[in-house]
């Protein structure tokens, strides 16, 4: 009854347990393994990354021991080929034309006490019998006089290949027993001589590796001479050590008529498990690694939180920068550029990787600016504020182009309250000045166009008031030259001259007046051909009466045969008076030294800049030239600009008018330095016909 009462759950059996307690141990295992498999894998890593470290620099090492010894081997060959060589030359110096054999031998003793090399030196006939023999005082005589003979195979061999070749040859190498023991392996050397005769040296090979071999080559290891097939015929230097291992390098060494091989082989101690420095360093570095990567796992949570913050505040300060069109820069306190935003890029032409190259100088500073602006920038950073209203600077595009900028810069202050350097805003302000240029030249045009004006209206008024007196001018010299009459003689045909000439001026006076008057209200001018002569013949009484006064020479020069010119008579007149005027001005100034010669000039030309009439017309070229103190460039910029002049008694109208005249008949005024000095002004006008 009690049992009911509870109904309690009859507990499982006892596989039935054991299989769910094997679950959740596997679960726990498995949760385990998927935690820790890759640090697993990461030093399992790092451990084949020492291991092969570790292996790589003991096999870097053996290949840097190898490739020295193969190096010092193939140097030591080429110190042998030149020493033999050597050797050659100056066993053929011992025997000059001509020489005697009483001399020979003396040369011979010498050049053996010189070469410690050479056992033996011979001087034998065409059937190589040996005439002269010198042995070496360095050691006991080992080569015996009777074996020396024409029945020496291995010298016959040697002088038939040196006979053929015209040239030193060599015999293969020979073992000559030593009384008492041992013996001496021996090279034979051939020379042939004018007449048949040769010149034999024997070598000890022995003594050639110490004499041509050097000393530090043998130094450490062993040095021998070996044939083909690897039999060794002498050595030299240290033997093995133990507990070392054996590098091995050899080289051929083709001489004529014989070859050998050179053999080194050199004694090193077997790298050790840490061969160097920086395997050690590598090993603890790997080790190193692994405890941090455990932390930084701890940390690398916390980073990308804050990573993805700050990628969100500069993508919107990327944003709102790019959106300004106020340039900004940022500086260091050296004076590099840090920073720039796609504004001042556009604004100075420059890429940022062009403007924030590591210099001083900015590629947008003026080449005449550039001191300049180093010494300010110098002074900004030795603490000097800059005006906080900003000022005005000038900068240059990448193409050379100038235009201003107005500047404001402020500290770059970082978060620990400490400058790290300036941030500056610039604002192009050449289109308000282009704006304020414009507004310039227009108040400018404004009031020359108003004195032009009232000029023109002088103009007017003075032809019309002038009119009245040249007419009575013209009258009273008519009546003059009436009551004179036209027999007058003696003082009263000189009067009357005068009183003609006067009435001729009152007239061309009048002409004068009347052109002015038609120029200014802008009426057709009847034009006519005229001899080019006759304009200059006009102009020239008025322009003599000034250069006799100002001590100026006149030349005038034609070009033969040139047509008329169509053109107004008086208003070119005038052109020519004018340019002829100034011309003896400018050689009249304080300026100008030497010479003062005036040249008017007339020739056939084109118009300015043609190399073809454009209209099929002829042009004639009239020029004044000076040798005054020239224009300068200031003064030419605004020249025929109204109302400018250098004179103070000038009205600044002349050069403006001549322009204006000529520019009517269709040429053009222009000028240019003279040689070798003063100025020379141009004017065309088109030919009749």
């Amino acid at each position: 009854m009690a049992d009911e009462a509870l109904d309690l759950p009859a507990p499982p059996p006892p596989q039935q347990q054991q299989r769910r307690g094997w679950g959740v141990a596997f679960a726990r295992l498995r949760s385990l393994w998927q935690r820790w498999f890759l640090w697993l894998l990461l030093a399992v890593l790092v451990s084949a990354l020492l291991v092969t470290v570790v292996w790589l620099a003991g096999r870097h090492e053996v290949e840097q021991v190898q490739a020295a010894l193969e190096r010092d081997t193939a140097d030591a060959v080429v110190d042998l080929r030149s020493g033999l060589q050597r050797n050659a030359q100056s066993l053929r110096a011992t025997l000059a034309p001509g020489m005697e054999r009483e001399h020979w031998v003396d040369r011979a003793a010498a050049q053996l006490r010189e070469h410690r090399e050479w056992l033996r030196l011979e001087w034998r006939d065409a059937q190589l019998r040996p005439v002269e023999a010198v042995n070496t005082p360095y050691r006991m005589r080992i080569l015996e006089e009777s074996n020396r003979g024409p029945a020496q195979s291995d010298v016959a061999l040697a002088c038939a290949t040196a006979r053929k070749a015209g040239a030193p040859a060599y015999s293969p190498s020979h073992y000559v027993p030593v009384a008492g023991g041992g013996g001496v392996e021996v090279m034979e050397l051939c020379l042939p001589m004018d007449g048949g005769d040769y010149l034999v040296a024997s070598y000890s090979l022995r003594d050639t590796l110490v004499e041509l071999v050097g000393p530090t080559l043998t130094r450490g290891q062993e040095v021998a001479f070996t044939e083909a097939d690897g039999t060794r015929l002498v050595a030299l230097g240290t033997s093995r050590r133990i507990g070392t291992r054996v590098f091995t390098a050899q080289q051929r060494i083709d001489l004529p008529g014989a070859s050998l091989m050179l053999r080194v082989d050199g004694w090193r101690a077997a790298p050790d498990l840490f061969p160097n420095m920086l395997t050690a360093l590598v090993t603890a570095i790997s080790i190193a690694l692994v405890s941090v990567l455990v932390l930084l796992a701890r940390d690398t949570r916390r980073r990308l939180r804050a990573e993805r913050d700050l990628a969100d505040a500069l993508a919107f300060r990327k944003a709102m920068e790019d959106s300004v069109i106020t340039g900004l820069r940022a500086r260091d306190l050296q004076g590099r550029i840090t920073y720039v935003n796609p504004a001042f890029c556009e604004m100075v032409g420059f890429t940022p990787e062009e403007l924030m190259a590591d210099s001083v100088e900015a590629p947008y500073w003026p080449t005449e600016l550039a001191h300049e602006y180093h010494l300010r920038q110098t002074r900004r950073f030795a603490g000097g504020l800059p005006p906080r209203e900003g000022f005005e600077s000038v900068f240059m595009r990448k193409d050379g182009t100038r235009f201003p900028v107005l500047i404001f810069e402020a500290p770059l202050i970082n978060a620990h309250k400490v400058q790290t350097g300036w941030m500056s805003a610039f604002i192009d302000v050449s289109e308000q000045r282009r704006v304020e240029e414009i507004s310039r030249a227009s108040q400018e045009r404004l009031q020359a166009s108003a004195r032009l004006a009232t000029v023109g209206e002088m103009a007017s008024l003075l032809s019309h008031e002038l009119t009245q007196p040249l007419a009575a001018i013209a009258s009273y010299a008519t009546g003059s030259l009436n009551l004179l009459g036209p027999e007058a003689k003696g003082e009263q045909a000189e009067v009357a001259m005068a009183v003609k000439r006067i009435a001729e001026q009152a007239d061309r006076a009048g002409q004068v007046i009347r052109s002015v008057h038609d120029f200014v209200r802008r009426r057709d001018r009847m034009r006519e051909a005229v001899a080019p002569q006759a304009l200059i013949d006009a102009v020239l009484p008025l322009v003599r009466l000034q250069a006799r006064k100002l001590d100026v020479s006149i030349e005038v020069v034609f070009e033969e045969r040139l047509p008329a010119v169509v053109c107004d008579r008086t208003l070119v007149e005038q052109v020519l008076l004018n340019l002829a005027r100034n011309a003896m001005q400018a050689m009249d100034s304080p300026d100008s030294t030497g010479t003062r010669l005036l040249r008017l000039r007339v020739a056939r030309a084109l118009p300015v800049g043609a190399t073809v009439p454009a209209d099929g017309r002829r042009w004639l070229e009239f020029s004044v030239a000076d040798l005054g103190c020239g224009i300068s460039d200031d003064v030419a910029a605004r020249l025929f600009t109204p109302f400018f002049t250098t004179r103070a008694d000038g009205m600044g109208l002349g050069l403006s008018l001549c322009r204006t005249v000529v520019e009517q008949h269709g040429g053009a005024l222009m000028f240019e330095p003279n040689r070798p000095r003063g100025t020379v002004f141009r004017f065309t006008l088109p030919a009749a016909g």
